[in-house]
Formats: C-alpha cells, sequence, structure tokens
C-alpha cells in the first residue's frame, strides 16, 4: 500500500528539447516548490534516453524515432500503379539497395564470360542484356512514379496520415509516461494532446487513476503553418481530444473564450499567464544589462524588442520607421541568426540605420527583466494575424516587470490592455510612420507611462500569481493535496546531470580515441586551439555516446608546444601562408557539417583575419553549422574579473598581460554578441564573461585518475600545489603560509613546478590535499583530474560558480586570507576530509566524464 505521505506525481510533458522553454521550466519549479514529485518530459537531440535533474525535478530527454511517419509516407497515392512501377522498390534508400545488387551481379556474370565456354557465354551474354533492359525499365519507371508525387502534397483529412509525427512522439513518449504512473498529465501543447489522452486512459485500464490537462500556448486555428497537411492536421487533432481532457489551460481571456466557443466545451479554460518569476527579479543575479551589451551610455534613447523574429512579428516596420527617429537605437534580443533577420539587417543598412541596430544575446529566463530593464521602451509591434491579436505574449510581461513602457501595434489583446492601463502607445501594424510618432511619444513622457506600471499591474503579471492558479488545479484533478512545501526550491534551479549513467566515454588508460570523420549523418570538426587536449577530449566523448557523429580534432602547433592528440597538425608558424590557408579551406568546406571552434581563432589560417569572425561568411556559404567554445583568456575580461575578485590573477599579472588579454576579450566579445552562433564555454566561470553561453565542461578520462590510495591517513598529511604560472594561481600569496605550517610539521608541503605529466599523476594519487588555484573563482582541468583521484582539493571559488553545480562542486573553497585555517580545520577532521574527497570522484564523474559535456552539445549537432 502506498504511503499516505507520498508525494503526488506530476508529468510534465513537452515536444521539444525543454531547454529555452520557460512557461514549461517554471511549471515544473512551480509544482516542485508545492510539494509534487515532478518529472520533466521532453524530446532527445540524440538516439538515447537523456537523464538530468533541475534540483529535485527529474528530466528526461526521450529518442523520436521516424518508424511510423516513413510507414504513412511509404503507402502508395496510386496503389495499383505503383504495385508495377516500384514493385519491391518503396523509396530512394530501396533503389540504391536494388542497383547495388544489380551491379554487383553484373560484374561477377560479365567476369564469368571471360571464363566461361562457348555454350555457357552465349546464355550469360543473353542474360546481361536482358537483365540490364529490365533494370534500366525498373531504374525509369521508379523515377517517373517518384516525379509524379506530389512534392507538398494536400491534405487527405485524417491528420494520422497528414501529421504523423504526433504519432512519433507517442510511441516515444507513452512509454516514458506511464512506467511513471504520474497522478496528473500536463500536456504543452497541440503536439502533446495525442500522449496524454492515451496515456492517462491507459493508466486507467491498468487500474492507476491519472488525470490530464491540455495547455494551449497557442491558437492553433490562427497559427500560419508552413506545411498545409499541418495546418489541416493540428487543429483536426485538436478538436478530436480536447473534450476528453479533465481540464484545458490557455494563456488568455480571449484564446479561452474561443476554445470554449470552437469546441463547445463545458466550461471556460483555465487561463494561467506565462509571466516572470517576480522574486528573482532585482536579486542582482543578472550578469549583463541589455544597454550595456549594446555598448550605449545611459542617455542614448534605447528600444528593445525580445524574442523570436517571424514575419508576423512585425520587426520590418520598426526598421522602417527608424529613419523618422533620429538618435533611437533599437537592440534585438536574438538566440541566433535566420534568413529574415539577415534580410531585415540587409535593409537596414540601405535606409542607412544599421549601426543603431543592435543584435545582442539572450539570457536564462529568470534574468530577462533585470536584462531589460536598462532600456527605455519595450515593442510589441505584431502584425495582425488571428494568432498574435487572441494572447498577452510574454514579452508584455517581461517588458513591464522591467519598469518599460510599451510601444505596441494595434492587435487587439496587447491594444485593449494598454490602452485601458495606460501603459504605452499604440500604433498602426502596417503603418511604420505611426510607428515612429508613437515611440516618440513614448519616449517624451516615458516618465508618466513608467508610473503607470503599478504594484497590481507587476502582481497580476507574475508568475507566482498566475501558477498559483494552475497549482489549485492539480490539486482539484488529482484529489491530492503534497504533504508540504518546498521553498527551499530556488526559481532559478540550474539542470545538472542526472544520476544515470550512459556508456562509458573512455578506455581508461589515459589515451584518446574517437570515431574518425566520415560515414555519418554529422561530421563534426573541432579546433583548432585545442587547448590541454579538449577538443580531442570532447570528439572522444561525443563520438561514443552519440553514434551519429564522426568527428576531426585540429590544432596550431608551434613546433615547441605539447603535441595533445588530434587528426590533423597545421604549423602555427604559416597560418600566413596562401598554401597553407587554401589546404585548411580545402579540409573543411565539403567535408565538415558541423565545426566547434575555440578560443575564437581563424580556422583558415588567417585568410580572412586574426580571429573566427572572418571565416564565418564562408562557413556559411559552404552551410556548415558553427559553434563557439571559449576556454578562458580569450574571453575573460581582466578589468571586469578585478572588480569582481579581491585577489583577482591580473593583480599579480607581468606588466602588459592584462592590457593584452583584455583587448582580446572585448573584441571576442564582439564577435560572440554579433555572431548569432551558440556559444559555450569549458568553466562555469566564464558565464560572468559570456552570460549568454552554455557550461560545456572540461572532459577528463576519469577512469585512469582512479586510485584506491586512502586519504588522510598520515599525521602529517602530505599537501601539493602545482601551478602552471604562478601568477596564475597566487602561488607567491599562498607560499608564506604553506611553508610556515610546513616548518611545524603540520603538513608535507610539496610544490610541483616543472613535472612531466605522467610523474604528476603519480604525485596527485600519492597526496592526501590538493591546492588549487586562489585567483579566478573557479577551477580547471587540473583540479578536475585531482578531483578523479579522489584528492580533496583546496581553491577560491566564487558564489556564482557555486550556483552553477546548485551546490555540488566538493572543492573547499579559500582565499588567502583564510588558507590557513581552512586547511587547519581540514587536518583536524580527516574523515570529513576523507568524505569530501570521495565526494570528489562522484562529482568528477557526474560533470566530467564526457557524458553531460556531450549531452549539452547535442543541441548544437542536431
Amino acid at each position: 500500500m502506498e504511503s499516505p505521505a507520498r508525494r503526488p506525481r506530476l508529468a510534465v510533458i513537452v515536444a521539444n528539447g525543454i531547454t529555452g522553454d520557460s512557461r514549461v521550466q517554471k511549471t515544473a519549479v512551480a509544482a516542485a516548490r508545492d510539494g509534487w514529485d515532478v518529472t520533466l518530459i521532453g524530446r532527445s537531440d540524440t538516439k538515447r534516453v537523456q537523464h538530468s535533474r533541475m534540483g529535485p525535478i527529474d528530466v528526461i530527454r526521450v529518442p523520436v524515432g521516424t518508424d511510423y511517419l516513413r510507414a504513412v509516407n511509404a503507402r502508395k497515392t496510386h496503389p495499383v500503379r505503383a504495385a508495377a512501377t516500384q514493385f519491391q522498390i518503396h523509396d530512394p534508400a530501396a533503389l540504391k539497395r536494388y542497383s547495388a545488387a544489380y551491379r554487383a551481379w553484373v560484374r561477377e556474370t560479365s567476369a564469368e564470360t571471360s571464363w566461361a565456354g562457348a555454350p555457357r557465354r552465349t546464355s550469360l551474354k543473353v542474360m546481361l542484356r536482358a537483365r540490364r533492359a529490365v533494370h534500366r525499365i525498373r531504374v525509369k519507371a521508379f523515377k517517373w512514379e517518384q516525379r509524379r508525387r506530389p512534392k507538398d502534397p494536400a491534405p487527405i483529412g485524417d491528420w494520422r496520415r497528414d501529421w504523423p509525427q504526433v504519432i512519433d512522439l507517442d510511441l516515444a513518449f507513452g512509454p516514458v509516461i506511464e512506467k511513471l504512473q504520474p497522478d496528473v498529465i500536463h500536456a504543452n501543447d497541440a503536439t502533446m494532446i495525442v500522449t496524454a489522452a492515451r496515456s492517462a486512459a491507459r493508466l486507467k485500464a491498468q487500474g492507476h487513476r491519472c488525470t490530464w490537462l491540455y495547455d494551449a500556448h497557442e491558437y492553433i486555428k490562427g497559427v500560419e503553418w508552413p506545411n498545409p497537411r499541418q495546418a489541416s492536421a493540428l487543429p483536426a487533432m485538436e478538436a478530436e481530444y480536447i473534450r476528453r481532457a479533465d481540464a484545458v489551460v490557455t494563456v488568455s481571456t480571449q484564446m479561452a473564450e474561443l476554445l470554449k466557443n470552437d469546441h463547445g466545451l463545458g466550461t471556460l479554460p483555465l487561463v494561467v499567464g506565462n509571466s516572470p518569476v517576480r522574486e528573482v527579479i532585482g536579486s542582482g543575479k543578472s550578469r549583463s544589462s541589455v544597454r550595456q551589451a549594446c555598448g550605449l551610455g545611459p542617455e542614448v534613447p534605447l528600444m528593445v524588442y525580445s524574442g523570436w523574429i517571424g514575419r508576423e512579428r512585425g520587426v520590418d516596420a520598426v526598421i522602417d520607421g527608424l529613419p523618422e527617429l533620429p538618435g533611437f537605437h533599437l537592440a534585438l534580443v536574438v538566440g541566433r541568426t535566420t534568413p529574415l533577420l539577415e534580410e531585415l539587417l540587409a535593409h537596414a543598412t540601405t535606409l542607412g540605420v544599421r549601426d543603431r541596430i543592435h543584435l545582442v544575446p539572450y539570457v536564462p529566463q529568470h534574468e530577462v527583466a533585470d536584462y531589460l530593464s536598462s532600456a527605455d521602451l519595450g515593442l510589441t509591434p505584431f502584425k495582425r494575424v488571428p494568432n498574435c491579436e487572441v494572447s498577452l505574449p510574454t514579452k508584455v510581461s517581461e517588458y513591464l516587470q522591467a519598469k518599460l513602457p510599451l510601444v505596441t501595434s494595434d492587435v487587439k489583446v496587447i491594444k485593449a490592455y494598454v490602452q485601458e492601463r495606460g501603459l504605452g502607445e499604440v500604433f498602426t501594424w502596417d503603418d511604420p510612420k505611426t510607428f515612429a510618432g508613437a515611440a516618440a511619444r513614448a519616449m517624451e513622457k516615458r516618465e508618466q507611462l513608467a508610473q503607470q506600471i503599478t504594484e497590481d499591474v507587476l502582481t497580476e503579471l507574475s508568475w507566482e500569481a498566475q501558477s498559483g492558479k494552475l497549482l489549485a488545479l492539480y490539486r482539484e484533478l488529482a484529489g491530492k493535496t503534497p504533504p508540504g512545501p518546498r521553498p527551499e526550491v530556488s526559481w532559478t534551479v540550474q539542470e545538472t546531470p542526472g544520476a544515470a549513467r550512459t556508456v562509458e566515454v573512455s578506455d581508461g588508460d589515459g589515451t584518446l580515441s574517437w570515431k574518425k570523420l566520415g560515414g555519418t549523418r554529422v561530421k563534426l570538426g573541432l579546433g583548432p586551439a585545442n587547448y590541454a587536449g579538449q577538443a580531442a577530449a570532447y570528439a572522444q566523448a561525443i563520438t561514443r555516446l552519440n553514434p551519429d557523429v564522426s568527428a576531426e580534432v585540429v590544432m596550431n602547433k608551434l613546433p615547441q608546444s605539447f603535441d595533445y592528440p588530434a587528426d590533423v597538425y597545421v604549423d602555427a608558424s604559416r597560418l600566413t601562408e596562401l598554401d597553407v590557408q587554401f589546404e585548411q579551406v580545402q579540409r573543411i568546406v565539403g567535408r565538415y557539417t558541423h565545426l566547434l571552434v575555440d578560443a575564437f581563432m581563424p580556422v583558415f589560417g588567417q585568410l580572412n583575419g586574426p580571429n573566427i569572425a572572418g571565416d564565418l561568411a564562408a562557413l556559411k556559404q559552404a552551410k556548415i553549422k558553427v559553434a563557439l567554445l571559449a576556454h578562458g583568456s580569450d574571453i575573460r575580461h581582466p578589468g571586469q574579473h578585478l572588480e569582481r575578485h579581491e585577489f583577482s590573477l591580473f593583480r599579480d599579472a607581468p606588466p602588459g598581460i592584462a592590457k593584452k588579454l583584455q583587448a582580446k576579450a572585448e573584441a571576442n566579445k564582439r564577435i560572440a554578441d554579433e555572431c548569432g552562433l551558440p556559444l559555450f564555454v569549458t568553466t562555469p566561470d566564464l558565464l560572468d564573461d559570456l552570460p549568454s553561453a552554455t557550461w560545456a565542461p572540461l572532459v577528463v578520462d576519469v577512469a585512469s585518475w582512479g586510485t584506491d590510495r586512502p586519504v588522510m591517513e598520515r599525521s602529517r598529511p602530505v599537501v601539493m600545489h602545482a601551478p602552471s604560472k604562478r601568477w596564475t594561481k597566487g602561488t607567491d600569496r599562498i607560499m608564506p603560509i604553506l611553508t610556515e605550517l610546513h616548518d611545524k610539521g603540520a603538513i608535507d608541503f610539496r610544490l610541483a613546478e616543472g613535472i612531466p605529466w605522467a610523474e604528476m599523476q603519480e604525485l596527485v594519487k600519492s597526496c592526501d590535499l590538493v591546492l588549487d588555484q586562489f585567483t579566478t573563482g573557479s577551477y580547471g582541468t587540473f583540479a578536475v583530474e585531482a578531483m578523479a583521484a579522489g584528492r580533496p582539493v583546496v581553491g577560491y571559488i566564487s558564489d556564482e560558480v557555486k550556483a552553477v553545480t546548485e551546490g555540488a562542486l566538493p572543492i573547499v573553497s579559500a582565499t588567502p586570507r583564510n588558507l590557513r585555517e581552512v586547511l587547519e580545520s581540514l587536518i583536524e577532521d580527516p574523515e570529513n576530509t576523507a568524505r569530501i574527497g570521495r565526494d570528489s570522484v562522484e562529482f568528477a564523474r557526474t560533470y566530467h566524464d564526457g557524458t553531460w559535456t556531450a549531452q549539452v552539445l547535442s543541441g548544437f549537432l542536431k
């Protein structure tokens, strides 16, 4: 019998990859805070199930096949005719197999004619001519039939055949949901309505009471779908299943009324607007501001548009109006560049306003309001299409929580909301001159409009208020009340690796190997910096965990530098030579599908300049998908680091180094902000410098560093410090303390400088404590290796870095000021110190064996 204290279970399901879907993530966090046992289920970018966690929330991403889609596509439009033209050849792949078998037979048979006797030779030649004719006819017939297949067939009126992808989603998600046996299923968007209905019904048939709700994020009938079959299927699917839901939720009163009338619902759907979490606004956790990202002073009028840019979003009217607004600047908060965005920017160039348009990156959803707050006006220039007319979009709540007056087009719901409350100015959606006039008026009376953003408005448009209605609905549907809330679950909880392991990503012998380039759907290039062999380590982890990926690692190398593993070594002293540059072009273009560029280095030598910015146009032309990976000094800003950290490494840097690195970091930051590409960093502290990036942790061979040697059993523990450069580790600041403790006999201190790496591993395994860095606020490869060896590590760790791992990082934080006290406490409690060592092994395995890094990068590699 179930314990009465068991928390009720909630499955929140969505057909996307979860990352970036703020409504889905906030829904899961709100329920977890309320005391529910929550599982968040989304789609995997790989062929493997991916497990992770968000605090107490289990996150599962499931791979979705295409079996049902292929079965539908294989059905013949004209079955009788196709039985003749495509007999046993159902698709191009089958044609290739048929032709390969034919060619193999031809080679064997034609060869036999040279050694067969006369009668046999004659019959073989007859057979060759006959089969050649049959093959030619069959190929022609197949291609004739294929040409007559409509490329964009009209809907047939059966949503299962018009959009079979939904059935593939159900086949993937359904078993996972049913294994969980949730009390409530929260289905986000129409693509999950079938799965929720079927899983709940199947669970009921098995004797488990399960209810489900449909959360309609969009007015399906009003969306301008790009595919006519999708436009037919999704509304039909919604109509078939919506009345079977135990409850319906949507994002606005107008949408609720439309859904009720369209489908004859007995009650009006519950309205839960998608609003920011107010509790975290103004907390000071935002790493940047939109004005800072634009590089503008506080006196410059700044308008901001945040979110997806589609034709229905009306950004073209804003750009057309900019010539009428001298001195006004526009910030576009975008996740990536698209053909439409490039088209808009090219148009801005012809109008002479491109220099006043700034592309700035996304930030985590809980930082959005603070990020936007430095602008002056928020824009919602939507066109008057049905889906835009019937809801209050998320960006309205975000602008108002940022205390920004609005300039909005005359779409029905937003216009009424703004005018009723006096929150901004309205313009005619297709008239740029009226936009310019509205923006000018709003800027002139900005302070007056901002005063209308009252406490009541902010409370109404907070996720705390909106989600409260949703939590009450969960309790009503389940007939259960959670045993107690969990307010300790933070609204800003980060996704971290799950406990489930996938496969071993290393051989445990310290050597690196990976699937060499070719024969896979994704052909990934990595480099050309390959600092500390990380590009090679990434390649190994990715290709072992994702069978769709093969890789080639490139390293620019000077003759005297260390030979980290790579497939291609390029002489770094010859990058200005034309033949070397052309070699790189020929190696990359036409061979790679994806390219992970580290350290912002150019990949075509210096053919197009000293950094990757000059190569991006050619890579785009070659249709290579590019992401950027930052390691450290390539993006760490010395001036800002000095402001954040009392013992910053740049206080002890040799003369001229900080200035040189600052110029490099600022140039690379501009590239990152303007390129619109996926951004990754290898260490979590770099998120301070590149807040729109994602942490893809350093990868080490955890198994090769493993040891069963005990820790802290000696009366005089061995303490090791191994600086590569003293000023980067803070060595000279801590040496007096270590020397004093060593001379007193409290520790056996060993300073390892200039030690070969093979000997370094043995030194780490034989010590009791490892001292890392006391200058950066983070940790690097050496600290991870020490943790993998089960050695407790001491170093300076900033609060921001601790937060990224949700407090799981076991490194004991210390500064030059309190290092003596920290070491004495570790020595006095050897059992606890040994436990830290055991926790360190688990942390290294969880975050740094390559499994989590490969999962983080899987979205880029799809």
